[in-house]
């Protein structure tokens, strides 16, 4: 049975007595927006733009300098920073060895939700969150019911609390479209990795 993961927030954020800080994963800055907009209304946040998926590192660098811009234009009620992550490209092809030929959005997308959100549970416990999180849940191409499962797993295996989210939700994907005109963002036409790249390329020569 699918899991409404809003409405569990909701509820989370209803039982708030303080304001919790949070480590939140971001993959870019067009996801990041909405994602943004609505959690620091309720928590202090530092990005962690760790995605060593990304492809080529021009393409890394271009979406993590659009991000650091992003959080200077817009206003939040609570403060919003970033903390630094290392660019380690080596690490997502040794976790999806033998999954390179997978389909888009299947066991080779799921290694790399792991290793991204695995990483911010470590940084999260190490530097004392209160909670982590991700801005992956936005998009309508991302399974909000994997990446949920994934968190919450990597929240008994690592003892830090995972803020559960279906950022989509309450038309939170098409806020993030319009923010992102707002704002004039940089907005990619795959998610990050090679293989992404390869089948949004083939895509489009089968449609043309």
């Amino acid at each position: 049975m699918k899991i409404n993961y809003q409405l569990e927030l909701d509820r989370l954020i209803a039982g708030l007595d303080t304001t919790p800080k949070i480590l939140l994963h971001a993959c870019c800055a067009p996801c990041s927006s909405y994602v943004l907009k609505y959690l620091s209304q309720h928590f202090n946040i530092d990005l962690f733009y760790y995605n060593p998926n990304t492809y080529p590192p021009e393409e890394y660098k271009k979406r993590g300098r659009e991000l650091e811009r992003l959080i200077t234009l817009m206003d939040f009620p609570n403060p919003v920073g970033m903390v630094p992550a290392i660019y380690d490209p080596e690490r997502f092809y040794r976790a999806v060895t033998g999954q390179e030929k997978e389909r888009e959005g299947g066991a080779r997308c799921a290694t790399c939700f792991r290793v991204r959100l695995e990483e911010t549970a470590k940084q999260a416990l190490a530097s004392g969150y209160d909670y982590f999180a991700t801005t992956l849940t936005v998009s309508p191409h991302k399974n909000a019911q994997l990446i949920n499962q994934i968190g919450l797993e990597l929240e008994r295996e690592y003892g830090v609390k995972y803020l559960i989210s279906d950022f989509k939700k309450r038309e939170g994907y098409k806020q993030s479209i319009e923010l992102s005109a707002k704002y004039n963002l940089y907005r990619q036409v795959y998610c990050g990795c090679e293989y992404s790249l390869e089948y949004n390329l083939s895509n489009k020569e089968t449609r043309s």
